[in-house]
């Protein structure tokens, strides 16, 4: 299905966009379905507490780590022959991680799932370039892909609770399988094969040099966060550090690289991807510490917490596909800046957390950040492929989805250490509380309210009581610093590109500031 050069999208582009919201929204889903799931497999499966964790964490991380390379073999075999190849593995995978017998076989596969979920990402965006060549409907296309992969993340732990009513664990994987089958049979028909114009080779060394970066990082900055800074901490993150100084040098030299360092040279792409970063920096942070608070301050129940995470979505969804239409009107540029504004207001709202209107203080506030941060990754992403050349839609939607993973790793870091310091230094353990009980219940609030019913009355009610205003307290302190970040973040925005955008007129004929 060729699509002509500057062609107006008609319903075979549109419903090849259809086509593509399917490995969209499942990649997304598998990132948070085992939430509900853990419970039922750590009865099952019978994990350590590190098995466990590498369950929930190996998915990202190798995501994460293949992300760039993914994108830049998809520019060179094709989009579509990556997106299939990746839709039967991560099939395959879906199957495996259903049926695991053991922890082992469970991690193996979700780390399988995380590098097909690179395969399958970067090439979605990328022939969203390719299959919507008008300004205009290529924003409105990308509107509806974040929204795809917004909603993924949001409904993953109520599809995974419904499946978890009727069926056994391994059944929150098995969805994957029937969804990458329709794709394999609709996608040779509704997506054009994509690709560059020259079929270089791919350099084995920035492969391995930009995993190792990307993954030793993401390791560094999330043990950095649950651990605080160890010598493991900082040595993962300086041999991140070390690799990717390596692999953009080495980008440099090489006559066809990995990654064009000259994207980087492109004001707006340089200021898209940096928006993008801050706004998955603000988003993941806040969601991390506003999960915990609904369900270990408030008391809601998961499959409550998680319906209240239903208004933000539905903030995300309006910003995913109102921000294509104000651009139209407005400079996009303009519009980010503003949307930077929102994301820090909804900060502070978070931070005038009150006694008494916790919950309304909460979801109001998620809902203004949901509405911006939404507002800023559909239009960022739109600049990020616009500003990238066609041949190299690919690598660029795979920077911009490795900045957002880096982003929200940075966000838990930064805005979960504040809520852990205050915390920590807040909570008071009752007398008479063996050492090991006490430092648990210090360390994290879910380990205080468990032991805290464990207790003899005024005792465990002490306890509580201490955990729940200490975390309270970090969650309003790691809020005030949001909005400060957020809030910088907007002005150094506007400084640097407001000050020397093009005129609102040319980005309005164009429908996107470039």
């Amino acid at each position: 299905m060729p699509v002509p050069h500057h062609a107006s999208a008609g319903r075979e582009q549109w419903l090849g966009l259809a086509v593509l919201a399917l490995p969209t929204l499942l990649v997304s889903m598998d990132m948070t379905i085992l939430h509900l799931a853990t419970p039922s497999l750590s009865a099952a499966l019978r994990p350590t507490g590190q098995e466990l964790l590498w369950m929930a964490d190996i998915y990202g991380f190798l995501m994460a780590g293949a992300l760039i390379p993914m994108g830049a073999l998809g520019d060179r075999i094709g989009k579509r022959r990556l997106l299939l190849g990746g839709s039967v593995l991560f099939g395959l995978a879906s199957v495996l991680a259903g049926f695991s017998g053991n922890a082992a076989m469970l991690i193996g596969a979700r780390a399988i799932l995380g590098v097909a979920g690179a395969m399958l990402l970067p090439s979605t965006l990328a022939m969203i370039r390719g299959l919507f060549l008008v300004p205009r409907q290529r924003s409105i296309a990308i509107g509806i892909w974040t929204t795809c992969f917004t909603l993924g993340g949001v409904i993953g732990p109520l599809v995974g609770g419904l499946l978890l009513q009727h069926f056994w664990w391994g059944s929150v994987f098995l969805v994957g399988v029937p969804v990458m089958a329709i794709l394999l049979v609709l996608g040779p028909v509704f997506l054009p094969d994509i690709r560059g114009s020259e079929d270089h080779p791919v350099d084995g060394a920035s492969v391995l040099l930009s995993m190792l970066a990307v993954l030793a990082i993401a390791y560094g900055v999330k043990h950095l966060a649950e651990v605080g800074a160890t010598a493991t901490a900082l040595a993962a993150l300086l041999t991140g550090g070390l690799a990717g100084w390596t692999f953009i040098h080495r980008q440099g030299q090489l006559a066809h690289p990995l990654v064009d360092p000259g994207l980087f040279r492109k004001g707006a792409f340089a200021a898209a991807l940096g928006a993008n970063v801050m706004a998955l920096f603000a988003w993941v942070g806040a969601s991390l510490l506003v999960a915990q608070y609904l369900q270990l301050v408030i008391g809601l129940t998961p499959m409550i917490a998680g319906l209240w995470s239903i208004p933000p979505a539905i903030a995300c969804v309006a910003g995913c596909l109102a921000a294509p239409a104000v651009a139209r009107h407005v400079a996009a540029k303009t519009v980010v800046t503003v949307a930077l504004l929102i994301v820090a207001a909804g900060f502070a709202l978070l931070a005038a957390l009150a006694p008494g209107l916790g919950l309304f203080a909460v979801i109001s506030g998620m809902c203004v950040l949901g509405l911006g941060v939404a507002t800023i990754i559909t239009l960022g992403t739109d600049l990020i492929l616009t500003t990238a050349p066609a041949d190299k839609a690919g690598a660029a939607s795979a920077i911009s989805e490795t900045g957002a993973e880096l982003g929200g790793a940075f966000g838990v870091a930064v805005l979960g250490s504040v809520g852990v310091a205050v915390y920590q230094a807040g909570v008071a353990v009752p007398e008479g509380i063996d050492a090991d009980r006490g430092m648990a219940a210090k360390a994290t609030l879910g380990a205080a309210v468990e032991l805290a019913a464990a207790l003899p009355g005024p005792s465990g009610a002490a306890l509580l009581a201490s955990a729940r205003l200490a975390f309270e307290r970090g969650l309003v302190l790691a809020s005030a610093m949001g909005f400060c970040i957020l809030l910088g973040t907007a002005i150094l925005f506007a400084w640097t590109n407001l000050r020397r955008s093009p005129s609102q007129a040319a980005s309005r004929s164009k429908g996107v500031t470039k």
